[in-house]
Protein backbone atom coordinates (compact mmCIF):
# COMPACT_ATOMS: atom_id res chain seq x y z
CA UNK A 1 0.00 0.00 0.00
CA UNK A 2 1.07 3.52 -0.54
CA UNK A 3 3.29 4.43 2.57
CA UNK A 4 1.09 6.41 5.01
CA UNK A 5 1.70 9.92 6.67
CA UNK A 6 -0.02 9.65 9.64
CA UNK A 7 -1.24 6.37 11.01
CA UNK A 8 -4.06 5.96 13.82
CA UNK A 9 -3.14 2.33 16.03
CA UNK A 10 -5.71 1.54 18.65
CA UNK A 11 -5.40 -0.99 21.55
CA UNK A 12 -6.46 0.69 24.68
CA UNK A 13 -5.78 -2.10 27.06
CA UNK A 14 -5.46 -4.04 29.06
CA UNK A 15 -1.63 -4.25 30.14
CA UNK A 16 -0.99 -7.89 28.29
CA UNK A 17 -2.69 -6.65 25.34
CA UNK A 18 -0.43 -3.83 25.04
CA UNK A 19 2.63 -5.60 25.86
CA UNK A 20 1.72 -7.75 22.39
CA UNK A 21 1.07 -4.86 20.58
CA UNK A 22 4.35 -3.33 20.88
CA UNK A 23 6.28 -5.68 18.21
CA UNK A 24 4.20 -4.27 15.32
CA UNK A 25 4.83 -0.63 15.77
CA UNK A 26 8.14 -1.43 15.99
CA UNK A 27 7.65 -3.00 12.45
CA UNK A 28 5.58 -0.23 11.43
CA UNK A 29 8.77 2.43 12.74
CA UNK A 30 11.50 0.20 11.23
CA UNK A 31 8.94 -0.02 7.32
CA UNK A 32 8.21 3.55 7.21
CA UNK A 33 10.24 5.54 9.97
CA UNK A 34 8.88 8.89 8.52
CA UNK A 35 5.41 7.69 9.40
CA UNK A 36 3.27 10.09 12.89
CA UNK A 37 1.86 7.31 14.44
CA UNK A 38 -0.51 8.03 17.35
CA UNK A 39 -1.55 5.30 19.80
CA UNK A 40 -5.06 5.38 21.76
CA UNK A 41 -4.49 4.34 24.77
CA UNK A 42 -6.01 4.12 28.65
CA UNK A 43 -4.16 6.35 31.07
CA UNK A 44 -2.77 3.44 32.90
CA UNK A 45 -0.96 2.06 29.92
CA UNK A 46 0.68 5.03 28.63
CA UNK A 47 3.83 5.04 30.21
CA UNK A 48 4.63 1.53 28.44
CA UNK A 49 4.25 2.81 25.19
CA UNK A 50 5.22 6.85 25.39
CA UNK A 51 8.90 6.30 25.26
CA UNK A 52 8.86 4.11 22.15
CA UNK A 53 10.76 5.37 19.13
CA UNK A 54 7.81 4.28 16.97
CA UNK A 55 5.24 6.07 18.68
CA UNK A 56 5.24 10.04 17.82
CA UNK A 57 2.23 10.71 21.02
CA UNK A 58 -0.53 8.97 22.60
CA UNK A 59 -4.11 9.80 22.38
CA UNK A 60 -5.36 8.91 26.14
CA UNK A 61 -9.25 7.40 26.32
CA UNK A 62 -10.37 8.09 29.83
CA UNK A 63 -12.96 5.47 29.33
CA UNK A 64 -14.59 6.36 33.43
CA UNK A 65 -15.36 9.84 31.78
CA UNK A 66 -17.04 8.82 29.62
CA UNK A 67 -19.99 7.08 31.68
CA UNK A 68 -23.63 8.77 32.25
CA UNK A 69 -25.52 12.08 30.14
CA UNK A 70 -22.30 14.17 30.90
CA UNK A 71 -19.89 11.48 29.64
CA UNK A 72 -21.79 11.28 26.55
CA UNK A 73 -21.07 15.38 25.80
CA UNK A 74 -17.19 14.97 27.07
CA UNK A 75 -16.99 11.81 24.82
CA UNK A 76 -18.08 13.82 21.61
CA UNK A 77 -15.69 16.16 22.06
CA UNK A 78 -12.91 13.80 22.13
CA UNK A 79 -14.10 12.16 19.48
CA UNK A 80 -13.37 15.34 17.65
CA UNK A 81 -9.63 14.99 18.00
CA UNK A 82 -9.94 11.94 16.29
CA UNK A 83 -11.77 13.20 13.46
CA UNK A 84 -9.69 16.62 13.20
CA UNK A 85 -6.40 14.37 13.05
CA UNK A 86 -7.07 12.74 9.66
CA UNK A 87 -5.05 9.61 9.46
CA UNK A 88 -4.46 7.56 6.61
CA UNK A 89 -4.17 4.50 8.44
CA UNK A 90 -6.66 3.13 11.43
CA UNK A 91 -5.32 -0.09 12.61
CA UNK A 92 -7.90 -1.95 15.57
CA UNK A 93 -6.03 -4.08 17.51
CA UNK A 94 -8.75 -4.06 19.90
CA UNK A 95 -11.86 -5.73 17.90
CA UNK A 96 -14.38 -4.33 19.75
CA UNK A 97 -17.05 -2.24 18.27
CA UNK A 98 -16.32 0.72 19.86
CA UNK A 99 -12.45 0.24 18.98
CA UNK A 100 -13.26 -0.11 15.01
CA UNK A 101 -15.95 2.90 15.44
CA UNK A 102 -13.13 5.18 16.55
CA UNK A 103 -11.19 3.92 13.70
CA UNK A 104 -14.60 5.03 11.18
CA UNK A 105 -14.89 8.15 13.26
CA UNK A 106 -10.95 8.87 12.48
CA UNK A 107 -12.23 9.28 8.46
CA UNK A 108 -9.07 7.34 7.73
CA UNK A 109 -8.69 6.15 4.03
CA UNK A 110 -8.01 2.35 5.50
CA UNK A 111 -9.31 1.07 8.28
CA UNK A 112 -7.89 -2.69 9.62
CA UNK A 113 -8.52 -4.96 11.98
CA UNK A 114 -8.64 -9.04 12.16
CA UNK A 115 -10.99 -11.47 11.50
CA UNK A 116 -11.34 -12.80 15.03
CA UNK A 117 -12.59 -9.16 16.09
CA UNK A 118 -15.66 -9.13 18.02
CA UNK A 119 -19.27 -7.32 18.76
CA UNK A 120 -19.52 -7.22 15.14
CA UNK A 121 -16.67 -4.71 14.69
CA UNK A 122 -15.41 -6.65 11.57
CA UNK A 123 -18.39 -5.21 9.57
CA UNK A 124 -16.83 -1.68 10.56
CA UNK A 125 -13.65 -2.86 9.28
CA UNK A 126 -12.35 -2.05 5.80
CA UNK A 127 -9.72 -5.02 5.57
CA UNK A 128 -10.32 -8.10 7.75
CA UNK A 129 -7.00 -9.74 8.16
CA UNK A 130 -7.58 -13.76 8.25
CA UNK A 131 -5.57 -15.30 11.94
CA UNK A 132 -5.75 -18.10 13.52
CA UNK A 133 -8.47 -18.01 16.39
CA UNK A 134 -5.73 -20.95 18.34
CA UNK A 135 -2.72 -18.67 17.67
CA UNK A 136 -0.34 -16.79 20.13
CA UNK A 137 -1.82 -13.00 20.31
CA UNK A 138 1.58 -11.52 19.35
CA UNK A 139 1.45 -13.67 15.94
CA UNK A 140 -2.36 -12.87 15.17
CA UNK A 141 -1.25 -9.28 15.29
CA UNK A 142 1.85 -9.70 13.22
CA UNK A 143 -0.21 -11.02 10.88
CA UNK A 144 -1.37 -8.26 9.53
CA UNK A 145 1.94 -6.92 8.70
CA UNK A 146 1.57 -8.86 5.49
CA UNK A 147 -1.20 -7.05 4.12
CA UNK A 148 0.75 -3.49 4.53
CA UNK A 149 3.39 -5.04 3.25
CA UNK A 150 5.93 -4.75 5.99
CA UNK A 151 7.63 -8.10 7.13
CA UNK A 152 7.40 -9.88 10.28
CA UNK A 153 10.27 -8.93 12.62
CA UNK A 154 12.19 -12.31 14.15
CA UNK A 155 12.24 -12.61 16.93
CA UNK A 156 9.40 -9.54 17.72
CA UNK A 157 10.55 -6.75 18.98
CA UNK A 158 9.66 -5.57 22.75
CA UNK A 159 10.35 -2.14 23.28
CA UNK A 160 9.95 -1.35 27.07
CA UNK A 161 10.79 1.33 29.75
CA UNK A 162 13.95 0.56 31.71
CA UNK A 163 11.95 0.82 35.28
CA UNK A 164 12.65 1.99 38.72
CA UNK A 165 13.03 0.26 41.70
CA UNK A 166 10.30 1.10 44.36
CA UNK A 167 11.79 3.41 46.78
CA UNK A 168 13.04 1.52 50.12
CA UNK A 169 13.77 -1.64 48.28
CA UNK A 170 17.33 -2.96 49.61
CA UNK A 171 18.70 -4.53 45.54
CA UNK A 172 21.96 -5.59 47.60
CA UNK A 173 21.03 -9.45 46.72
CA UNK A 174 19.45 -11.36 44.30
CA UNK A 175 15.62 -12.26 44.48
CA UNK A 176 12.95 -14.36 43.51
CA UNK A 177 9.75 -12.19 41.74
CA UNK A 178 6.17 -13.92 42.65
CA UNK A 179 3.33 -12.49 41.16
CA UNK A 180 0.05 -14.01 42.45
CA UNK A 181 -2.59 -12.01 41.20
CA UNK A 182 -4.89 -12.13 38.54
CA UNK A 183 -7.79 -10.34 37.43
CA UNK A 184 -9.50 -13.14 35.33
CA UNK A 185 -11.50 -15.51 37.29
CA UNK A 186 -9.75 -18.90 38.61
CA UNK A 187 -6.23 -17.51 37.65
CA UNK A 188 -4.76 -15.65 40.96
CA UNK A 189 -2.53 -17.81 43.44
CA UNK A 190 -4.43 -18.32 46.53
CA UNK A 191 -2.99 -17.04 49.78
CA UNK A 192 -1.72 -20.64 50.84
CA UNK A 193 -0.43 -21.64 47.63
CA UNK A 194 1.81 -18.75 47.88
CA UNK A 195 2.48 -19.60 51.39
CA UNK A 196 3.74 -23.05 50.32
CA UNK A 197 5.89 -21.71 47.20
CA UNK A 198 7.40 -19.70 50.01
CA UNK A 199 7.94 -22.30 52.37
CA UNK A 200 9.86 -24.83 49.87
CA UNK A 201 12.20 -21.84 49.11
CA UNK A 202 12.81 -21.07 52.42
CA UNK A 203 14.74 -24.59 52.29
CA UNK A 204 17.51 -22.58 50.50
CA UNK A 205 19.64 -20.84 52.31
CA UNK A 206 19.90 -17.19 51.86
CA UNK A 207 17.01 -17.21 49.67
CA UNK A 208 14.80 -14.03 49.01
CA UNK A 209 11.26 -14.02 48.08
CA UNK A 210 9.09 -11.04 47.13
CA UNK A 211 5.46 -10.80 46.02
CA UNK A 212 4.08 -7.85 44.34
CA UNK A 213 1.31 -7.09 42.74
CA UNK A 214 -2.39 -5.68 42.86
CA UNK A 215 -4.11 -7.67 45.71
CA UNK A 216 -4.87 -8.79 49.15
CA UNK A 217 -1.71 -8.99 50.39
CA UNK A 218 -0.97 -12.47 52.22
CA UNK A 219 -0.50 -12.63 55.40
CA UNK A 220 1.72 -15.35 57.82
CA UNK A 221 4.84 -15.28 55.08
CA UNK A 222 7.83 -16.83 56.03
CA UNK A 223 10.51 -14.15 57.03
CA UNK A 224 12.05 -14.89 53.94
CA UNK A 225 9.42 -13.26 52.07
CA UNK A 226 8.56 -9.65 51.74
CA UNK A 227 5.47 -8.57 50.79
CA UNK A 228 5.38 -5.39 48.15
CA UNK A 229 1.62 -6.04 47.23
CA UNK A 230 -0.26 -2.40 46.22
CA UNK A 231 3.01 -0.94 46.89
CA UNK A 232 4.34 -0.48 43.48
CA UNK A 233 3.59 1.39 40.30
CA UNK A 234 3.75 0.12 36.46
CA UNK A 235 7.47 1.78 36.42
CA UNK A 236 8.64 -0.09 39.57
CA UNK A 237 6.98 -3.46 38.80
CA UNK A 238 9.27 -3.01 35.51
CA UNK A 239 11.80 -2.38 37.63
CA UNK A 240 11.14 -5.20 40.27
CA UNK A 241 10.85 -7.49 37.03
CA UNK A 242 13.88 -6.48 34.98
CA UNK A 243 16.28 -6.75 38.48
CA UNK A 244 14.98 -10.66 39.62
CA UNK A 245 16.37 -13.73 39.29
CA UNK A 246 13.70 -15.68 38.97
CA UNK A 247 9.72 -14.75 38.36
CA UNK A 248 7.10 -16.71 39.06
CA UNK A 249 3.79 -15.20 37.84
CA UNK A 250 0.07 -16.04 37.68
CA UNK A 251 -1.88 -15.70 34.21
CA UNK A 252 -2.11 -12.10 34.15
CA UNK A 253 -0.80 -8.77 32.48
CA UNK A 254 2.54 -9.11 34.71
CA UNK A 255 3.54 -12.37 33.25
CA UNK A 256 3.47 -10.91 29.77
CA UNK A 257 5.56 -8.06 31.01
CA UNK A 258 7.74 -10.32 32.85
CA UNK A 259 8.32 -12.54 29.88
CA UNK A 260 8.94 -9.60 27.66
CA UNK A 261 11.39 -7.83 29.91
CA UNK A 262 13.12 -10.88 31.54
CA UNK A 263 12.35 -13.91 29.13
CA UNK A 264 14.45 -16.19 30.56
CA UNK A 265 13.76 -15.90 33.99
CA UNK A 266 10.07 -16.40 33.63
CA UNK A 267 7.68 -19.14 34.32
CA UNK A 268 3.98 -18.47 33.98
CA UNK A 269 1.26 -20.77 36.01
CA UNK A 270 -1.86 -21.47 34.28
CA UNK A 271 -4.75 -23.33 35.47
CA UNK A 272 -7.40 -23.42 32.95
CA UNK A 273 -6.42 -20.90 30.15
CA UNK A 274 -4.46 -22.31 26.70
CA UNK A 275 -0.76 -21.02 27.44
CA UNK A 276 0.07 -21.67 23.89
CA UNK A 277 -2.91 -18.62 23.05
CA UNK A 278 -2.07 -16.13 26.02
CA UNK A 279 1.15 -17.90 27.42
CA UNK A 280 4.65 -16.49 27.69
CA UNK A 281 5.75 -15.72 24.67
CA UNK A 282 9.45 -16.17 24.49
CA UNK A 283 10.14 -19.70 23.59
CA UNK A 284 12.66 -19.33 26.55
CA UNK A 285 10.07 -18.82 29.15
CA UNK A 286 8.78 -21.44 31.16
CA UNK A 287 4.85 -22.70 32.05
CA UNK A 288 3.72 -25.10 34.47
CA UNK A 289 0.30 -26.30 33.80
CA UNK A 290 -1.46 -29.63 35.30
CA UNK A 291 1.68 -30.71 37.43
CA UNK A 292 3.71 -30.30 34.44
CA UNK A 293 6.93 -27.88 33.67
CA UNK A 294 8.05 -26.71 30.14
CA UNK A 295 9.59 -24.36 27.90
CA UNK A 296 7.51 -22.17 25.70
CA UNK A 297 8.84 -23.92 22.45
CA UNK A 298 8.40 -27.43 23.41
CA UNK A 299 4.63 -26.58 23.90
CA UNK A 300 2.15 -28.56 21.96
CA UNK A 301 -1.59 -28.93 21.48
CA UNK A 302 -1.92 -31.13 24.59
CA UNK A 303 -1.42 -28.32 26.86
CA UNK A 304 -4.10 -26.56 25.66
CA UNK A 305 -7.06 -28.38 27.60
CA UNK A 306 -7.85 -27.02 31.27
CA UNK A 307 -6.29 -28.74 34.17
CA UNK A 308 -6.54 -28.19 37.56
CA UNK A 309 -5.08 -25.91 39.95
CA UNK A 310 -1.81 -26.78 41.78
CA UNK A 311 -1.69 -28.35 45.19
CA UNK A 312 0.13 -26.64 48.07
CA UNK A 313 2.87 -29.42 48.02
CA UNK A 314 3.16 -28.83 44.27
CA UNK A 315 3.92 -25.10 44.84
CA UNK A 316 6.21 -26.29 47.80
CA UNK A 317 8.25 -28.12 45.54
CA UNK A 318 8.26 -25.45 42.85
CA UNK A 319 9.24 -23.16 45.39
CA UNK A 320 12.28 -24.99 46.52
CA UNK A 321 13.05 -26.05 42.58
CA UNK A 322 13.26 -22.25 41.81
CA UNK A 323 15.07 -21.29 45.01
CA UNK A 324 17.60 -24.12 44.19
CA UNK A 325 18.04 -23.17 40.79
CA UNK A 326 16.87 -26.78 39.48
CA UNK A 327 14.02 -25.23 36.63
Amino acid sequence: MKTPRRILFIKPSSLGDVVHALPVVSAIHRHWPDAELRWLIQPPWRSLVEGHPGVSSTILFPREKFRGPRGWIRSVAWMRVLRDWKPDLAIDLQGLFRSALFARISGAAVVMGLSDAREGSRFLHGASVPVSPSGHAVDRYLTLLDNLGIPAPRPPEFLLPSGTLPRGFENASGYILLHPYARGRGKSLGPELVRAFVLGASAVPGVRVVIAGRGGGIPGLHSCAEDWTNRTDLSELIGLLRGASFIVSSDSGPMHLASAVNPAATLGIHLWSDPLKVGPYAPQSLVWKGGRLSRVEALDDRWRAPSAAPTEAEMEELGRRVAGKSI
